[in-house]
């Protein structure tokens, strides 16, 4: 997903003092079952509210949708990480935000793939780059990732080169291990990425995701996993072959997911937020996942408006509701909460959250989860 983008009290700023990893790893790391795959006992409906939920792991610190920025969110007691999945020419699922590897890896470094570098319209955008589905896997094995946003966060530069990209039965068998030795369950929240683009050149996502799901024991209801996709086909699809726990990504409200497109369905998302809308979504999914826009629209200086109606409809609905994307930084958050004039540097995140955890919503994606579950224990304490 790709979107928008806090200290609230004296007693806060004292827990963040003592660490925010140690502040914070005890309470997500309590209950569940030793189950392989995260199956057992318990459901989605069992993990805490407001879930924080790593975007792309802890992106803020490490570079997105590698082993590091999994690993360092898990230990800083995120509930759920996130995977972006795309294809590899071979058919292999692998953790990339985008199938445009550009920004993402040192491909560019690579001069044996230099005659790779192509232009491709991927769902109606064009974009001239590197793409997972013109390497194999052992090809994308070679390359290394590195920051996406390197102007913005310099200091996660300084892993660029540490890890390769990640395959999904990497992250599971990663997950699987980690599960082991932490004696609870490990969640994972696994999207879909342009589905219908893929499907056209013969590299459904469905399937194979399916397939791995069901080896590590993820394709049932009470799996500690969930599956999400922007289009509402892919969920459809994924419903027909698993049992996980389903979320319905949603963008701007004037936007159409692009397998509706495609298809010449007029709905848009200002459509499915209707609660017609989101009783069509609740016979196919469990919940919903939209831009923090369409729970409080900004108005056109950036501060935030009157929030919408979208938490207690979808609520209405049996949804539950995991808006993103709430980072760190100044650039990305509401003006209300932009501290100083660098872009760049920290503004009130921790407030941030607060308001929009006061909205009701089940969880929230975050690329910085330490600041999220500091923010959740001064929401509870408020």
């Amino acid at each position: 997903m790709e979107q928008e983008q806090q200290p609230g009290r004296r007693t806060l700023l004292g827990v963040a003092a003592l660490g925010a990893g140690a502040a914070v790893m005890g309470a997500a790391g309590t209950a569940g079952a030793r189950q392989r795959g995260g199956a057992g006992a318990g459901s989605y409906r069992d993990l805490p509210v407001p879930t924080v939920i790593a975007h792309r792991g802890a992106s803020g610190y490490r570079p997105e949708h590698t082993l590091g920025s999994y690993q360092l969110a898990l230990d800083m007691g995120a509930d759920v990480i996130e995977q972006d999945l795309v294809p590899t020419k071979d058919g292999h699922l692998v953790c990339r935000h985008e199938n445009d590897i550009t920004a993402t890896t040192d491909v560019a470094d690579h001069p044996e793939f230099a005659s790779r570098k192509t232009t491709k319209t991927v769902d109606g955008t064009s974009l001239t780059g590197w793409f997972t589905e013109d390497f194999t896997l052992a090809e994308l094995k070679r390359l290394r990732a590195k920051e996406r946003i390197p102007g913005t966060r310099q200091h996660n530069t300084l892993y660029d080169g540490v890890w390769q990209i990640p395959t999904l039965q990497e992250v599971l068998e990663w997950a699987e291990r980690e599960g082991r030795r932490r004696g609870r369950r490990i969640w994972l929240h696994i999207e879909t990425k342009h589905p219908t683009y893929f499907r056209k050149l013969g590299l459904g996502l469905e399937e194979p995701l399916a397939k791995l799901l069901r080896r590590y024991g993820r394709h049932r209801k009470n799996s500690a996993t969930f599956l999400q996709s922007f289009e509402p086909g892919s969920i459809q699809r994924l419903a027909k072959l698993v049992e996980t726990p389903k979320v319905v990504l949603l963008d701007a409200a004037g936007s159409r997911p692009w397998d509706f497109v495609e298809a010449g369905d007029p709905r848009t998302v200002a459509d499915l937020v209707k609660p017609a809308g989101l009783a069509w979504i609740a016979g196919f999914a469990q919940g919903i996942g939209p831009t923090l826009l369409l729970i409080i629209p900004r108005d056109a200086g950036g501060r935030l408006g009157r929030p919408t109606t979208l938490v207690k409809d979808a609520h209405a609905a049996g949804l539950i509701v995991h808006p993103y994307t709430l980072r760190n930084e100044n650039t990305f958050l509401p003006v209300d909460f932009r501290r100083g004039t660098d872009a760049d540097a920290y503004g009130d995140a921790i407030s941030a959250l607060k308001v929009y955890f006061e909205q009701g919503i089940d969880g929230i994606f975050t690329d910085n989860p330490d600041t999220g579950l500091l923010a959740r224990e001064a929401f509870r304490a408020s």
